[in-house]
């Protein structure tokens, strides 16, 4: 015999609409209850109609997600750890890949969203107030990772403040050519490209703090990926006056520098210094220095903003620090080093017994 809800109305001894109300997540149901609904169901093999739940409740039980590209490693991160949580309170998950302008038009110019989910979140987008206004107009809750707006949830980084420790960290070895590789925004990318232009401000803001001259030929741009690294690391190399040192906004980017730097003869850190930005789990494996903004917690974060404006909260603004990864590709500049050890050396040329 298949299980009613009546069934399980009677064996949790509370009515037919707290069953409902219980195991479709609608507020007004203590944790208690819910928790004694939810056994009664289990034990009777009882599982609500999903269909039957959106119908009752007016909400699909969807969230969307939507992203620049999927085939990155940031992205890839933010996504699982977003959707595991969405799925957890019970939501399905649709995703969107704005890649071309094109793409974002069409998204945000027509009700895309109305009646198939009940949230979005928007990663690494910087969405205008025309399509905030589109999403509120389609009933959307809206959480915004990377980009803040007024009514929307956000997660965000201090990204002027990490690229000012990244380079502040150079500072401190010694280093005063510091070249800082940057990501170009490609014509008609969907990218707003606000976090990687705040780290460009704090590489400048702490070269300033520390009285040096801003130099445009050690400012390089490509796209992000390991073949820009390596492409703004060559044309750092054929400068006429090269830098010991760079601050990379990206770790895929940097990846590429570490291949060219390689590819030159040089090795890190001995002869140059390299800074990232993401600590992308191949960072250990390579032993790069890097800016870990917590990309997986930012994703858990951004869901949980949203799950929270859907069930009727505020719509918070979180905003998360960076922090330093120090490991195998920074160390003072070699003409620092080799002006410290030089009394040692002399000191021990004189002294055979000392070798």
């Amino acid at each position: 015999m298949v299980a009613s809800v009546e069934l399980v109305a009677e064996r949790a001894g509370v009515s037919v609409s707290t069953v409902s109300r219980a195991l479709r997540s609608i507020p007004g149901v203590s944790a208690a209850t819910r928790k004694r609904v939810q056994r009664a169901a289990d034990e009777l093999g009882y599982s609500a109609s999903p269909a039957a739940s959106r119908l009752a409740t007016g909400r699909t039980m969807t969230v969307g997600i939507v992203v620049p590209v999927l085939a990155k490693w940031f992205f890839g991160k933010v996504i699982g750890q977003a959707t595991y949580a969405l799925r957890e309170a019970g939501f399905d998950v649709l995703l969107y890949e704005l890649a071309t302008a094109g793409q974002r038009q069409r998204f945000f110019g027509t009700v895309h969203l109305h009646g198939r989910t009940d949230g979005v979140i928007i990663v690494a987008l910087q969405p205008s107030r025309e399509e905030l206004e589109s999403l509120a107009s389609q009933g959307q809750a809206v959480a915004l990772l990377g980009a803040q707006a007024q009514g929307a949830g956000s997660v965000s980084v201090d990204n002027v403040g990490a690229g000012r420790a990244a380079v502040r960290h150079l500072l401190n070895l010694g280093h005063e050519q510091i070249a800082f590789i940057g990501i170009r925004d490609e014509e008609g990318s969907t990218l707003g490209g606000v976090p990687p232009l705040e780290r460009l401000v704090g590489y400048r803001e702490a070269l300033a703090e520390a009285g040096l001259t801003l130099d445009d030929a050690f400012e390089q741009f490509d796209e992000n990926s390991v073949a820009g690294g390596a492409a703004a690391m060559s044309r750092l190399l054929v400068a006429g006056r090269p830098p010991t040192a760079a601050f990379v906004a990206s770790d895929e980017m940097a990846f590429g520098v570490l291949k060219v730097l390689r590819q030159a003869g040089l090795e890190v850190p001995r002869d140059f210094s390299v800074v990232g930005f993401d600590n992308h789990e191949l960072c250990d494996v390579v032993g790069l220095t890097t800016m870990d903004h917590e990309v997986a917690e930012q994703g858990q974060d951004v869901a949980r903003i949203l799950l929270e404006i859907m069930q009727g909260g505020q719509a918070a603004n979180l905003a998360r620090p960076a922090r330093l990864v120090v490991r195998e590709t920074t160390a003072p500049p070699r003409a620092l080093r080799t002006a410290t050890t030089a009394p040692d050396s002399q000191h021990s040329a004189g002294h055979p017994g000392n070798l």
